[in-house]
């Protein structure tokens, strides 16, 4: 809005261009005004999956002030991080299950999606699937005397063989902690790369002036040789990206 702080024309503040790119990156807004269908089956895996990571961080936490401070968690701060990452494992564990599910079933179902569909895709949904249903089963099935979540990344972290992690649930925590290392190597680091090639993008209103730090970083940019896989692209590694992006993509690149 005109006379804002955050809004001036050519320039950008990240703190006030939060207000449009939360909404996008928690939610997918986007997707919601303009492919409604698949925003049904896409969010809930998504916002399962950042429940998840908070889920992490809060009994990264617990385990650290268990350690630090036994006797504050011994107390009502102990009980209320636990009923807390008890419940946004739970509930984003459900998402993220039912929303990889959901996924899987329109990748392999809808025609539009085959030309796009590669044996990765569905081989990353099933591993989600595979690994989310161990963990969220292993935890439910557990008994009353197995060790609780705290524990075992106490036990994790110093090394304790003592402590004894039922099966199901260790099974789950290995294919996750496996997972976990593969996704950088794969698309799905999308949701790390997406900020800098999006959303920074999308929202970044400064003016491209000559001589300005953007032009010199885009010169540099554009003798990049890619090596994309997309064939029809024509990103061999021998071409530079100046030249891919001057090319025709029907042509094969040239």
């Amino acid at each position: 809005e005109e006379g804002d702080w955050w809004a001036k024309p050519g320039e950008f503040h990240l703190l006030g261009e939060l207000r449009f790119m939360v909404p996008e990156m928690l939610f997918l807004k986007g997707l919601w005004e303009f492919n409604r269908p698949l925003w049904y089956r896409s969010f809930p895996f998504h916002f399962g999956l950042y429940l998840l990571v908070g889920t992490l961080g809060l009994v990264v936490l617990a385990a650290l002030l268990d350690v630090w401070a036994p006797t504050l968690m011994g107390g009502t701060l102990g009980l209320g991080l636990h009923w807390l990452y008890t419940g946004t494992g739970l509930v984003g564990a459900i998402l993220a299950f039912t929303g990889a599910g959901l996924l899987l079933q329109r990748r392999l179902t809808a025609e539009d999606l085959k030309p796009y569909t590669a044996p990765a895709d569905i081989f990353n949904l099933c591993w989600f699937l595979v690994a989310i249903g161990c963990l969220l089963a292993g935890h439910l099935l557990k008994g009353p005397d197995a060790p609780g979540t705290v524990t075992i990344l106490r036990a994790v972290l110093s090394g304790d063989p003592t402590v004894r992690i039922p099966g199901l649930l260790g099974v789950g925590l290995i294919l996750s902690a496996l997972l976990t290392a593969y996704i950088p190597f794969t698309h799905m680091s999308h949701f790390i790369a997406k900020y800098f090639t999006y959303h920074a993008i999308r929202w970044d209103d400064r003016p491209y002036r000559p001589g300005s730090r953007i032009e010199k970083k885009l010169a540099e940019y554009l003798t990049y040789r890619p090596t994309w896989s997309a064939r029809h692209v024509g990103a061999d590694g021998a071409r530079t990206w100046a030249e891919v992006a001057t090319g025709s993509p029907a042509e094969g690149g040239k």
